[in-house]
């Protein structure tokens, strides 16, 4: 089916394009969303006509989602989960999850279709999401899924907290042998000095 957009659509094309789309998706997406009028002459005359007031609304748009991209970009979010000893999930994280997330912490209204995420999180770890407030508005926020807060920090300073957890008591151990070694090392010092 051929229809006329009424707005930007990444992938798609711009306001005023003519594009031929698959007929599910313009009956279920495009044409009840009113992102689309179906190509025929009568809406293409339809939309010349409404053209400058949907450019309008659409740069009024842009311009107010531009102002809440600023309070957002750039940012991270902690989500914190039930995960594995390996950092496997019991379940995962949600579009729904990440939006939430930046709305209680930002202000800002972030609705889950906003957030761009190609496969579902499933471990813990810092991954880069994508938020489109607007068509032509994105910026990318990091997530920083833990099971606890004291692994969000840990993980926000570089540690990875991923892999098995004999790995991670080990490289724990031998840190705490060093500095127990060098400990002992400053004490013997002190002594002798003494």
């Amino acid at each position: 089916m051929e229809v006329i957009l009424l707005e930007r659509i990444s992938r798609l094309g711009q306001m005023g394009d003519t594009v031929k789309v698959k007929d599910g998706f313009a009956r279920n997406f495009l044409l009840p969303q009113g992102k689309a009028l179906r190509a025929n002459e009568a809406n293409k005359a339809k939309f010349e006509a409404q053209r400058a007031t949907l450019e309008a609304r659409n740069a009024e748009n842009r311009k107010g989602s531009e102002a809440e991209a600023k309070k957002l970009d750039g940012k991270t979010f902690v989500i914190i989960r039930q995960a594995g000893e390996s950092g496997q999930l019991y379940g995962s994280v949600s579009p729904r999850d990440i939006a939430e997330a930046a709305a209680a912490e930002t202000g800002v209204s972030v609705h889950r279709n906003h957030v761009e995420l190609n496969t579902p999180i499933k471990t813990i770890g810092l991954y880069q999401v994508d938020v489109s407030l607007h068509p032509e508005v994105t910026v990318k926020v990091t997530v920083n899924v833990a099971r606890s807060a004291d692994e969000a920090a840990a993980q926000a300073r570089g540690e990875v907290l991923v892999g098995p957890a004999s790995d991670r008591a080990e490289v724990r151990a031998a840190a705490e042998a060093l500095f127990e070694e060098a400990e002992a090392e400053r004490q013997a010092e002190e002594a002798a000095g003494n």
